[in-house]
Order: C-alpha cells, then sequence, then structure tokens
C-alpha cells in the first residue's frame, strides 16, 4: 500500500445502489496499550462509512474489506471540520470586540456564527460528498 493512503479494515454493514457501507473501529493510540482495560483513556468507536462504487453488487454483508482515502482527503476534512470553523469563530470574536460589543456579546456571535456555516456545509453536501470519497478493496 502507498505511504499517502488512509486504510482502515472494516466490515460490510449494508448494500444499497452503488453504495456499500462499511463498519469500522476506530481507535485511539492507546486502545492498542495492554493496559488499555485498566485505563480511563483507551478510547474506540464503530464508524460507517458510505462508499459509491459502481460495482457495489460483488461485496457482501459481512464481507471483511479495506476502507482507503488519499491523505489529501483526510486533510480537507480537517480544514472543513476545524480549521474553517475555528477561523470563523475566531475572526467573528475579534470583529465584534473592535466594533464595541461587550465580551458575551462577541462570545455568543462567535457561537451563532457556526449556523450559517453548517447551513452551508448542509447545502453543499453532494459537491462535498465528490471531494472527500473513499475507496475500498476484497480482503485478500
Amino acid at each position: 500500500m502507498s505511504n499517502n493512503v488512509i486504510s482502515h479494515i472494516g466490515v460490510v454493514d449494508s448494500i444499497a445502489e452503488g453504495m456499500v457501507c462499511v463498519r469500522i473501529v476506530q481507535s485511539s493510540a492507546c486502545s492498542a496499550c495492554k493496559v488499555a482495560s485498566y485505563c480511563n483513556s483507551a478510547e474506540s468507536k464503530e464508524k460507517i462509512i458510505e462508499v459509491r462504487c459502481s460495482d457495489a453488487d460483488s461485496y457482501a454483508v459481512g464481507q471483511e474489506v479495506t476502507v482507503m482515502a488519499d491523505y489529501s482527503v483526510g486533510a480537507k476534512a480537517v480544514v472543513i471540520a476545524f480549521v474553517i470553523p475555528i477561523i470563523a469563530i475566531f475572526a467573528t470574536i475579534v470583529l465584534l470586540l473592535m466594533a464595541g460589543t461587550t465580551e458575551i456579546t462577541a462570545a455568543i456571535g462567535g457561537l451563532c456564527i457556526m449556523i450559517p456555516y453548517y447551513i452551508i456545509l448542509y447545502v453543499m453536501r453532494k459537491r462535498i460528498e465528490k471531494v472527500l470519497t473513499f475507496y475500498i478493496k476484497k480482503q485478500m
């Protein structure tokens, strides 16, 4: 596998027309530790990844597969999920403080700026899906 690919092994959860839903277990670095069961910081979560593919009928529910994405996809997701919101909140707070509002009003305004941001994300979800793509391959 190439060094510029993120991959997770998962199990096919469901199949619809042109869509394969794969269940993966996303775990923190601590969860592989031998004493993780005695520690509160060990964490793992199940996630469902939806993968669009032309050969969806060739997969079966319960089949083990590898879900892959380029690192650039991960970087774009981080920018959309974290970087842009933090910049928007910070810029809103600074602008409101410069306009002479109180700190509480600026903080509330900073949080409220996320409402239009998430509405924009929802409206653009189909376009974002085309940019943030995953691929699957069968386990050998």
